[in-house]
């Protein structure tokens, strides 16, 4: 069955759509088949009849095999707002279950690797009782984190990973992503986030720009995944 790694951020903008599409590419150079799945997502659009989010369409098109978008991204919002929010609007309420139910498909089908990316940082509302990361931790999936590197990221990323670690999940592994060009002091910044985290290093992606996304994947170190 296919194992599932859940791919969460220090805040919102830090590129996990990016970094999840990076790690896939990787994995499939390595020889694994890989899906992509975007339990929630809003900012969505209306696309040949269906509300679609761009994150999603990229894990979509990502993934080694095809796949209806609904079986990628279950719970689709219009309105680019807090998902619990969008569901409230909409007269929707966001399932854990639906979400594992989701996810149980996409591991029926013949693939090795899912990635699983999440909506904001790790303590999203679905509704006014749950959270994604109950999710998470219902599933027991180990978890990736993303760093944006910008002003503020030291802070984030031990909150965060103190935060995973407290839910009693294994953090994977990190990735460290300079979304910021014009952050002061990065190299300082990114040497105490290395030594202040203690869990693997996936990657460390500078600042690339629109037209050097296709090369992430050069800077992901799969290794310690495949342990």
């Amino acid at each position: 069955m296919a194992k599932t790694f859940f791919i969460t951020g220090t805040d919102t903008e830090v590129g996990k759509t990016f970094v999840t599409r990076a790690l896939m590419r990787a994995a499939a150079e390595a020889g694994k088949k890989v899906l992509g799945y975007k339990p929630v997502a809003s900012g969505c659009e209306l696309i040949d009849g269906e509300l679609k989010n761009s994150d999603a369409l990229t894990l979509q098109a990502a993934s080694s095999i095809a796949l209806p978008y609904h079986m990628h991204n279950p719970y689709a919002f219009a309105p680019a707002i807090a998902p619990h929010i969008a569901a409230a609007k909409a007269n929707e309420t966001i399932s854990i279950h639906h979400i594992g139910e989701g996810l149980a498909r996409l591991k029926e089908t013949a693939v090795d690797w899912i990635f699983a990316e999440g909506a904001g940082g790790w303590r999203l509302p679905l509704d006014e009782q749950h959270l994604l990361s109950d999710w998470v931790r219902k599933e027991h999936l180990p978890v990736i984190l993303v760093v944006g590197a910008r002003l503020g990221c030291i802070n984030h990323a031990l909150l965060t990973l103190d935060a995973i670690r407290h839910d009693g999940l294994v953090v994977a592994g990190w990735v460290l992503n300079r979304v910021d060009p014009e952050m002061s002091h990065y190299e300082e910044n990114a040497a105490t986030l290395k030594q202040r985290i203690k869990a693997p290093l996936l990657g460390e992606i500078p600042w690339l720009g629109e037209e050097g996304e296709d090369t992430a994947t050069g800077f992901i170190d799969l290794a310690p995944l495949l342990k």
